[in-house]
């Protein structure tokens, strides 16, 4: 081939295919035997086969003088050596097909589709975090929590059982000893089945501030009352009210068994008897579990004070010289009658006697000298023997006044002797209803005894069915 012949062929965008020898005096001819032995030559480990496509830009340029157009050898990097396994069943790479497309920023960022999201980037744990220090503070912290909200949970189911409604299904009392503290108290609450448990109001009681400030006594719960409503009972203080009766012409020893007998209060009876006429004669209110000693010294000091008033107000001229022989004389008078408007004038009878030294001669001061505080048997009469029986009350033998009271005369029987009426009547017997005739002289009393015997006679002959005796 001639000069001019190759010159057409590589203006004609013939490839230039380098086979690492020099191509300066090579033909087109043996350059396409070279490629095409090479093409047929199978791919070893050893050697490996470059193939530069040619771009269209290369093509289509015009054609270079010769020297110019010399091809320059790239060195071509030969592949790591692989197994023959993997060689042979590695798939041949394949030549780029298609036009390039461009793509925008945005486009180029988006992953491709079935592209998996980038795994999280593992934090590693700073030094404090592994430190035993905050590893510890992190658990108290933790602890703390929980004990808050433990604390308010219970806080909360301890307050609803406080103000809910009780188990007591009709009203009742309860009775707060004295000196009971907080968790007797409570205990016998629950007991009594007034409350569900004792240690919530032991600390409902306390969180109140009412601990201290519930008081003895007896005390009414309506039903369903809740430990509030109990607690505020309690501290209120507004116990139930009990009445002990002293009737007016009882002696000590009789107003002492009547105390003794009282379920109601506590403790005992002073151990010595107090003076004859130094208990007041009166109804006398307590709440349950007072002591029998602090009634005593009540109706004590209850007559003291009544002596004192009435004495004070007291007319002139009275034929007693102190408090004792006043209400000695006012104990005589409750004794000989019942009857509240007559006791003026028997006083008025005891004063004349005395006035003029006549002897009282009372039966009930026989009775008292020969029973004492005990008392006269309701069904035993007083004899003739007992009259002229000698004892220091006997007043149908002594003069005077008796040395103490025979019992505790009320305020009428006080008022009486200290005002009595201004009469002459030295006598009086009973009338038959329950009262008195009054006499001045010895001959209309004895008109009087005469008939009140009578009476006594028809009222036996009433009861027999027989005329009485003569």
């Amino acid at each position: 081939m001639t000069s001019d012949q190759s010159s057409e062929k590589k203006s004609a965008g013939q490839p230039v295919v380098s086979d690492g020898a020099d191509q300066n005096n090579a033909s087109p001819s043996s350059a396409e035997n070279a490629v095409s032995e090479n093409a047929s030559k199978p791919v070893t480990s050893d050697e490996a086969v470059v193939v530069a496509p040619v771009s269209p830009e290369i093509a289509e340029a015009p054609a270079a003088p010769a020297a110019a157009m010399e091809p320059v050898a790239a060195p071509v990097a030969a592949p790591a050596p692989q197994p023959e396994s993997e060689v042979a069943a590695a798939p041949a790479p394949e030549a780029a097909s298609g036009p390039i497309v461009l793509k925008s920023a945005s486009e180029a960022l988006r992953p491709e589709p079935g592209t998996p999201p980038p795994l999280p980037k593992k934090r590693k744990r700073s030094r404090h975090a592994r430190s035993q220090i905050v590893v510890f503070a992190n658990f108290m912290l933790s602890l703390l929590v929980f004990l808050v909200i433990g604390m308010g949970a219970l806080f909360y189911f301890g307050k609803v059982q406080f103000t809910s409604e009780g188990p007591l299904e009709q009203d009742s009392t309860f009775f707060v000893k004295r000196g009971s503290g907080i968790v007797e108290i409570s205990d016998q609450l629950e007991r009594a089945d007034l409350i569900t448990d004792a240690r919530i109001f032991r600390y409902g009681a306390r969180a109140y501030g009412m601990e201290k400030s519930m008081k003895a006594g007896e005390y009414a719960i309506p039903a369903h009352a809740s430990m509030r409503d109990i607690m505020n009972i309690f501290a209120e203080g507004k116990s139930l009210m009990h009445q002990v009766t002293i009737p007016e012409g009882l002696t000590v020893q009789q107003i002492f068994d009547r105390i003794s007998n009282s379920e109601l209060l506590s403790g005992n009876l002073p151990k010595e008897l107090p003076a004859e006429g130094s208990l007041i004669a009166d109804t006398l209110s307590f709440t349950r579990g007072t002591t029998r000693e602090e009634v005593v010294t009540r109706l004590k000091t209850a007559q003291a004070k009544l002596v004192d008033e009435v004495w004070a107000k007291r007319r002139d001229g009275l034929p007693v010289k102190d408090k004792n022989e006043f209400v000695t004389l006012a104990s005589i008078v409750e004794k000989e009658t019942g009857v509240a408007s007559e006791r003026p004038h028997v006083a008025s009878v005891f004063v004349n006697r005395l006035n003029t030294g006549m002897r009282l001669q009372s039966d009930p001061t026989i009775i008292y000298g020969i029973f004492g505080g005990r008392g006269k048997p309701s069904d035993r009469p007083i004899y003739k023997s007992d009259i002229e029986k000698e004892t220091a009350y006997n007043t149908y033998i002594i003069k005077g006044l008796p040395p103490t009271p025979i019992a505790n005369p009320g305020r009428d029987a006080l008022e009486a002797v200290a005002n009595p009426l201004d009469t002459k009547d030295l006598y009086f017997v009973a009338d038959g209803t329950g009262g008195h005739i009054f006499a001045a002289t010895l001959k209309d009393h004895n008109d009087n005894v005469r008939k009140w015997r009578d009476i006594e006679r028809q009222r036996k002959e009433g009861a027999t069915g027989a005329p009485a005796a003569p």
